[in-house]
């Protein structure tokens, strides 16, 4: 599934802020172009309009990636709404056909959860914060945080000292970005979308 280029629809601001860096780590010198939206809402919206776009002109060496955040989705369901405006739009993915157009991902529970997943790139970002969180037991495992994981990420950052006033989302992201290494992250969400990425890397 080697891509020459990749499409990547995330729905908010502070997702694309961390994949501009993080792609690049992963894809090497396949090319992409990372779209965002406003909200998770928007990009569900859109996306059925968007994939027809994508299905008039996609050439055969290009691909398309949609990351949406579970929330308090179920997976399954979310997931099967993704493959099914995939498969309506005209374009294939794992489940209809040997060429892949699209690939849809899941991040569980949000993007944060990325973060609790390679928690020595937060501590480089942000140094007062204890190293020894992921040992205790609400964050052993970063897909399984409860009561949302933005906000476990920021009441941990403001503990330390960070984002006293609230945590500002696309700074965040960036900041950690810049230290994440791919292939050590231990959220499965984001090793799911890593060894898909891998797949498509030149």
């Amino acid at each position: 599934m080697t891509a020459a280029h990749v499409e990547v629809l995330v729905e908010e601001p502070s997702s694309e802020a961390a994949l501009q860096i993080l792609l690049p780590r992963i894809l090497g010198e396949t090319s992409f172009a990372v779209y965002q939206h406003q909200c998770k809402d928007q990009l569900l919206k859109q996306l059925p309009q968007r994939l027809k776009g994508y299905q008039a002109w996609l050439p055969d060496k290009h691909r398309i990636i949609v990351i949406v955040d579970r929330d308090d989705d179920n997976c399954m369901v979310l997931k099967q709404r993704l493959e099914s405006i995939t498969h309506k739009a005209g374009l294939t993915t794992r489940a209809n056909g040997e060429v892949v157009q699209v690939v849809n991902r899941i991040a569980i529970e949000e993007l944060e959860a990325w973060f609790f997943g390679d928690w020595d790139a937060v501590c480089a970002a942000y140094p007062k914060v204890s190293p020894t969180i992921p040992s205790r037991v609400k964050f052993r495992d970063p897909d399984a945080i409860g009561g949302g994981t933005w906000e476990a990420f920021e009441r941990v950052l403001k503990s330390a000292g960070y984002f006293r006033t609230g945590l500002r989302k696309i700074e965040a992201a960036r900041a950690v970005a810049t230290h994440m290494q791919p292939e050590r992250n231990t959220s499965r969400s984001f090793i799911t979308l890593r060894n898909a990425l891998a797949e498509m890397a030149t």
